[in-house]
């Protein structure tokens, strides 16, 4: 079916590391199918080229200092890690009684035991771009190491939602990115009156070297896409697996990521923390180690995936529910929409809980 997948600790963890950012592979397992401007597919995840509104947007926030004028000195997200993991949790109330600590996981309406000896991954701060930048922008691989510290930051244009979503709401995305501009007929926004916002994020950088080969696009009548090739050397910055409930388009606007992406129905081999845990919908494995899990997860051996390597202009398209893990490559920027919930990938996630 599509896209194909391949098994994700033989073939994608083994030949590419998600740390190994110093000796990357010569290949990936891409089984998206890719489709120029004014195409687009149903409910299954593909990857858009070619869209002269994304074109611009990426030629101007890469422009030298572009970025700077656009945010000022306005203190936007920004989440800290002692090393490069970013996973997501949720945080206990004030109101809740420290005998029980518990808390409300308002996506599934259950509330959430700390479990023993747990921490906060990464720590919520607020931040100037510039001083994020300055953090980020890295070229001595050495500072870059997976248990170098890491900052993540965040810009959240509100739109429907209200100014209230966030202090400091950048409600000149939507000037900046028209592509996600909530209107009818759009090509990533299925249910545009169902916007839930524009949401950029900025990785941080690392260090390429040689040259770039890429195969021509593949027809979708393939059952097999052609493997893409690449030779570069990257630093990482990886999201944590996992799954979200709602339609989703990406679009790269400067640097490369790479996404690893399975379908719904590897929600069990995924072995995701459950609904009760601050990191629900998130995979328990850490990916850099795998097989160092497989005793407490072994259904992870059969995991099926497939992996993709973003540039500018390119939008992801992602259904309902598709697993997701993202790799930071350089220092890059990325906005994502997302518009309304499918119903079609349900079923995979109520078998394993969710």
């Amino acid at each position: 079916g599509y896209p194909y997948q391949w098994n994700l600790i033989d073939d994608i963890l083994h030949n590419w590391p998600v740390n190994a950012y110093r000796t990357p592979a010569e290949k990936l397992h891409v089984g998206l199918c890719q489709f120029d401007y004014k195409n687009r597919a149903n409910e299954v995840p593909f990857v858009m080229k070619g869209d002269p509104e994304v074109a611009r947007t990426v030629e101007r926030w890469n422009y030298e200092d572009y970025m700077q004028r656009l945010m000022g000195n306005v203190p936007h997200r920004c989440e800290h890690s002692p090393n490069n993991h970013f996973m997501y949790w949720l945080k206990p109330t004030a109101k809740t009684p420290p005998t029980h600590k518990r808390f409300v996981n308002q996506k599934f309406g259950t509330k959430i035991l700390r479990p023993d000896n747990w921490t906060e991954p990464t720590k919520l701060l607020r931040m100037k771009y510039i001083d994020w930048l300055k953090h980020a922008n890295v070229t001595d691989d050495r500072l870059l190491g997976p248990d170098m510290e890491h900052w993540y930051y965040r810009l959240i244009g509100c739109g429907a939602m209200g100014p209230q979503c966030d202090k400091g709401s950048s409600e000149y995305l939507f000037d900046e990115l028209i592509f996600f501009q909530p209107k009818p007929g759009g090509l990533y926004l299925v249910e545009h009156e169902k916007q839930k916002g524009i949401h950029c994020r900025f990785g941080m950088k690392g260090v390429i070297a040689g040259k770039r080969n890429i195969h021509a696009p593949c027809t979708c009548d393939e059952k097999r896409v052609l493997i893409v090739v690449f030779s570069f050397f990257s630093s990482h910055f990886p999201s944590e697996n996992h799954f979200d409930g709602s339609r989703n388009s990406i679009a790269l606007l400067g640097g490369e990521r790479r996404y690893i992406l399975a379908h719904p129905d590897q929600c069990i081999p995924m072995a995701l923390y459950p609904k009760e845990h601050p990191s629900a919908r998130h995979s328990a494995v850490d990916w850099t180690r795998p097989e160092e899990y497989l005793d407490e997860y072994p259904e992870f051996r059969n995991a099926m995936a497939n992996e993709v390597v973003l540039q500018p202009g390119d939008v992801l398209y992602l259904p309902t529910n598709w697993f997701h893990y993202i790799v930071s490559l350089e220092l890059n920027f990325q906005c994502n929409t997302r518009s309304g919930v499918g119903f079609e990938y349900m079923e995979p996630l109520k078998r394993c809980g969710f």
